[in-house]
């Protein structure tokens, strides 16, 4: 069932449940189904036939049915452009997907070429979409409208919510049919399956590099253009990929040193840390010269050794 609309809508499953809470950015009043025995919260536009339309979305009656796929539809206008996906009206020239309209067509397009027009006001940030746009913005914000009515945890987009309500429910009904490994959304599916067929839509507009997924290209891409939109809140140094900013916050403003040497008991911030440390301990020496019999314990000393009586660097 598709309900193709900017309104977004929440429902809880069972009767005793809590609805989620819910705040929209333009304070839309929040409407309250009562015509089914589960309760249903919607941030939808509260004004006759739409409302009405909307209510359809929850009614286990899907009166239009496509004869292609499984798939059903409250309205003959949401079946009738659904039909566009199957008669390939609108279709990418660059991995041959479908789309139901011609405006998702050109978002789509944006994932291969790169192109991002939407910035951010604050940090300069770039984004392909308006609604991803809207989104960070929140983050500058602060603002968090959506809650889990199971713990309550808060979070800024709705599909990071969608995304965690899985921890609660353990749903996963989309399996793969190679390996059997399952996921709890079609697109998490979507992107394994190139595993198996290799395929690698995502092609940078730059040097003709290609990739997997949308977010491996957008992080090749700062490699060509040097942005670094991520900034330490502590020191103000930036990084090209959050996962830098983790591991620079980690290892140089933490005092946290979770890794405890057993013969010692001297503490490391890092596993990898320790690895090292306990080479002192154990007298192990992985690192080993191809060239004669020489074995060290840290890698640099294997450089100055190769260096040095081989003439070799690596």
């Amino acid at each position: 069932m598709e309900f193709e609309s900017d309104a977004q809508c929440i429902a809880a499953s069972t009767e005793k449940s809590a609805p989620f809470e819910i705040k929209t950015e333009s304070d839309i009043s929040i409407t309250e189904h009562d015509d089914k025995p589960g309760t249903y919260m919607c941030t939808a536009i509260t004004q006759g036939e739409y409302l009405n339309v909307h209510k359809q979305t929850h009614s286990e009656e899907n009166l239009y049915s496509c004869t292609q796929c499984d798939k059903c539809f409250t309205t003959a206008r949401y079946l009738k452009r659904h039909m566009n996906v199957h008669c390939c009206r609108y279709m990418c020239t660059e991995c041959g997907k479908s789309f139901s309209s011609k405006q998702a067509l050109t978002k789509h397009g944006r994932m291969h070429s790169g192109e991002k027009p939407f910035e951010c006001g604050v940090c300069s940030k770039r984004f392909t979409q308006a609604r991803n746009l809207a989104h960070h913005s929140r983050i500058h914000r602060g603002e968090k409208p959506y809650k889990c009515y199971v713990c309550e945890k808060v979070f800024s987009q709705l599909a990071t919510l969608n995304n965690h309500m899985k921890v609660h429910t353990g749903d996963k009904p989309h399996r793969c049919h190679m390996c059997g490994k399952s996921f709890a959304w079609s697109g998490g599916l979507n992107r394994h399956m190139r595993v198996h067929t290799g395929d690698k839509p995502y092609t940078c507009h730059i040097c003709d590099k290609a990739f997997s997924e949308s977010g491996h290209l957008s992080k090749h891409i700062r490699v060509h253009t040097g942005d670094k939109p991520f900034k330490c809140s502590v020191c103000n140094k930036s990084f090209s990929e959050s996962s830098h900013l983790q591991n620079h916050k980690h290892y140089v403003h933490s005092n946290r040193r979770p890794y405890h040497c057993p013969f010692c008991g001297k503490l490391f911030k890092t596993n990898n840390e320790l690895k090292r440390h306990l080479r002192i301990h154990t007298g192990a020496k992985p690192y080993s010269c191809i060239h004669c019999s020489y074995c060290f314990k840290r890698l640099d000393q294997l450089k100055r050794h190769m260096l040095k009586s081989h003439n070799e660097g690596i």
